[in-house]
């Protein structure tokens, strides 16, 4: 089996879920079947994808119309009508064993015996559903995120006899529908999101459960102090806090008192009015930064960092598989085993060992890997290796980062700002990356270098504001450096930017030689809406580039602007469509990547520094870089190629 082929879908279930993944299943070109029970169900299940496809056009984030796309779905209520055709089929009902027997064993005597048989499931084991058929190994889970459309992880779940071929074509084929695959390789409750997820939300509420600490307390050190999207009850209320108790129930794990009683109270969140939160008569969520006070955040990351190593120390996933699952799946600002490594493995080991004897409770009981991790000696960055590497360089000699993409093929640089889940907002560690990637990477065999941001949302919409609150006045003026470094890089650097470019996305984009947008992406400087003026050189780049009254009227207002209005102000070099995005990007970068290296660099060095000299003293720099250049190979060649009407062949000498 492999993903040529798969190229009909059928997706069983029209709510949320279903109609989601029938929404981003057409959208990748794949013709599909949307079935229900009812249909009334089948048809309110059309009507959202209908609207929301109407949306996407609205905003330019689809490739082709609307209604291009509709024209490859087809809804029914038969079974046997949808997948009789069907290279994939994806159940997406509701979570009950019973129905979803009684589905697979119907697909097995409908589908052809190559059909994939997929399940949605967040809580059922696979290796439970696929018991229905008598062809195990073609079952597998294709677990989404709500909303489908938004959410770009899928988790790839292996049952115990899925075979490897099955999950290959299901992890080519969530690739080819443009999300994010990951490995689950054992059938685990919880898969890996939900088993990291479980104690950011169980171990607050025991701590409040036990008078240790407010829902205030707990909500805003995890936002504002440790940087996570959301509170561990404001998450509980927007969920709803029955959910989490039924997982809880199913899983025999105890169930901390202050959730079983808002699920007893019939207060389960936002659905409710009422949960941890106040809805109907009240603000909702009301902590601020004030409330962290001396909430023990370390108790909580402890166990998801534990719960990290029993998933990598026994199979499950990688270090890498688990924190894309977390950042991509959960929003979390960088992977747990990520952040498990900066604070130090031996110091996670001895807290979960001390709450463990305190309290005999299961839940903090050290897994073997762990312990085995810090035995070793590797306890993270500063051993130089914990749940990852951190000795050396990579063997392309571009070092190893955790929020970069890096690649360098032909001579271009290519650098992707790798935090999609946050829309690529810069953070300390981001911005250190590219401080020193840009300072340290041996530029002899680099032409020029792109700069872009990963998912199909944002090049960056700005700093991540969680990451910076309560920082020391003194270390945020360290931002500066990268910018810097980006201006200063000896190349040429373009900014590919496709949707935001925010604040300090902005100011990136700004420190970058060229820019070239697609006509759906925006700009601006959203600074002053926080209280805040633009950094990185944002005042006085855009002062330079637009002039005092257009840049004033962006930092002033704080409002956005188009890339129309962008290149009609000289703030891009181009704005394009999207389908022309690539090759226009393509025609800047091949003259770069083949120009005159020496003089491309004298040339970028004389310019920038120029604007800040006298007239004078700039032309006195225009000249003795000329003069420079004029004994340089590259001008004999350059002279060589124009005499004998052909391409030039620089070689930077």
């Amino acid at each position: 089996m492999s993903l040529e082929s798969i190229d009909r879908v059928a997706v069983l279930g029209a709510g949320n879920m279903g109609h989601g993944i029938t929404e981003v299943t057409a959208m990748a070109g794949y013709d599909v079947t949307m079935r229900d029970i009812e249909p009334e169900y089948v048809e309110n299940g059309y009507e959202q994808l209908a609207w929301s496809l109407e949306k996407l056009e609205e905003k330019a984030l689809l490739e082709e119309s609307a209604e291009d796309v509709l024209e490859r779905i087809e809804t029914t209520t038969d079974l046997e009508e949808a997948v009789a055709d069907a290279d994939l089929v994806i159940e997406a009902a509701p979570e009950n064993l019973e129905l979803k027997h009684d589905i697979f064993s119907d697909l097995e005597t409908y589908c052809d015996s190559e059909t994939l048989l997929a399940t949605n499931t967040s809580s059922l084991p696979i290796t439970e559903i696929a018991e229905a058929v008598e062809t195990p190994e073609r079952v597998l889970g294709l677990h989404f995120f709500n909303p489908p459309v938004k959410m770009d992880l899928v988790e790839v779940i292996y049952g115990e006899e899925t075979s490897d071929a099955v999950a290959e074509a299901g992890y080519e084929w969530v690739e080819s529908i443009g999300k994010t695959p990951i490995y689950v390789r054992k059938d685990v409750r919880g898969f890996v999101v939900n088993t990291i997820v479980g104690p950011f939300g169980g171990e607050p509420a025991w701590m409040v459960s036990e008078g240790e600490a407010t829902i205030q307390e707990a909500d805003a050190t995890m936002v504002h102090e440790r940087g996570y999207p959301m509170g561990t009850f404001e998450l509980g209320d927007l969920t709803g806090i029955d959910v989490g108790y039924s997982v809880r129930k199913e899983a025999g794990d105890p169930v901390p008192p202050i959730v079983a009683e808002k699920v007893d109270a019939g207060e389960l969140g936002r659905k409710t009015g009422t949960g941890y939160y106040e809805y109907e008569d009240g603000d909702g969520p009301d902590y601020d930064p004030d409330d962290a006070g001396d909430f023990d955040w370390l108790r909580v990351e402890a166990r998801m960092i534990n719960r990290a190593a029993f998933l990598v120390g026994e199979g499950v996933a990688t270090p890498e598989e688990v924190d894309t699952g977390v950042k991509l799946g959960l929003g979390f600002p960088e992977g747990i085993c990520r952040r498990g490594d900066k604070l130090g493995l031996e110091t996670v080991l001895e807290k979960l060992e001390r709450l463990h004897e305190a309290t005999d409770a299961e839940r903090f009981e050290p897994h073997p890997y762990l312990e085995e991790l810090v035995a070793a000696g590797k306890t993270g960055e500063e051993a130089g290796e914990g749940f990852y590497e951190y000795d050396g360089d990579d063997d392309d000699g571009l070092g190893t980062y955790h929020n970069l993409n890096v690649d360098l093929e032909d001579g271009v640089l290519c650098v992707e700002l790798d935090r999609p889940s946050r829309l690529n907002a810069l953070s300390p560690d981001l911005l250190a990356e590219i401080d020193d990637l840009f300072s340290s990477v041996d530029v002899d065999g680099i032409r020029c270098a792109t700069i872009e941001g990963t998912g199909d949302r944002a090049f960056s919409a700005g700093a991540d504001v969680n990451s910076f609150v309560g920082a020391d006045p003194t270390d945020l003026m360290s931002v500066t450096p990268a910018f810097e470094t980006v201006t200063d890089f000896p190349r040429p650097v373009l900014a590919k930017i496709d949707g935001y470019c925010l604040g300090g996305g902005l100011e990136l984009a700004l420190a970058c030689d060229l820019r070239i947008a697609t006509e759906r992406s925006s700009f601006g400087c959203p600074e002053i809406d926080l209280g805040l003026i633009p950094g990185g050189g944002g005042t006085q780049r855009l002062t330079r580039i637009l002039g005092e009254t257009r840049a004033k009227e962006l930092v002033f207002r704080g409002n956005h602007i188009d890339a129309e209005r962008a290149a009609e102000w000289g703030l891009l070099n181009r704005a394009v469509a999207r389908e022309a995005f690539d090759d226009v990007v393509a025609e800047f970068v091949d003259d770069l990547r083949t120009g005159p290296p020496i003089a491309l660099e004298v040339a970028k060095k004389v310019m920038n520094e120029g604007q800040d000299a006298s007239i004078d003293a700039a032309l006195a720099m225009e000249s003795q870089g000329f003069g420079l250049l004029a004994s340089t190979d590259d001008v004999v060649e350059g002279t060589m190629a124009f005499a004998e009407d052909r391409e030039p062949e620089f070689e930077g000498t």
